[in-house]
């Protein structure tokens, strides 16, 4: 447990900054359609939660990378 607070406190490098901010916009752009106040197709809700999946491991994998 001690090794992922320390991955987790450490710097990122940039290129896994970018994918981390690219995850949380795929996250928020899920979470946006998930939220939104209209009827939706299924089709299209399914795929905004698996948006949201996909962005949070994206976004949660690239803060533990280290140099």
């Amino acid at each position: 447990m001690n090794e992922i607070q320390n991955r987790w406190q450490a710097p990122t490098p940039p290129f896994f900054k970018r994918l981390q901010y690219a995850g949380m916009m795929l996250a928020a752009a899920g979470g946006t359609l998930l939220a939104a106040p209209v009827a939706l197709p299924a089709a299209i809700i399914t795929a905004a939660g698996y948006a949201v999946v996909a962005g949070s491991v994206l976004a949660a994998v690239s803060q533990v990378t280290t140099d």
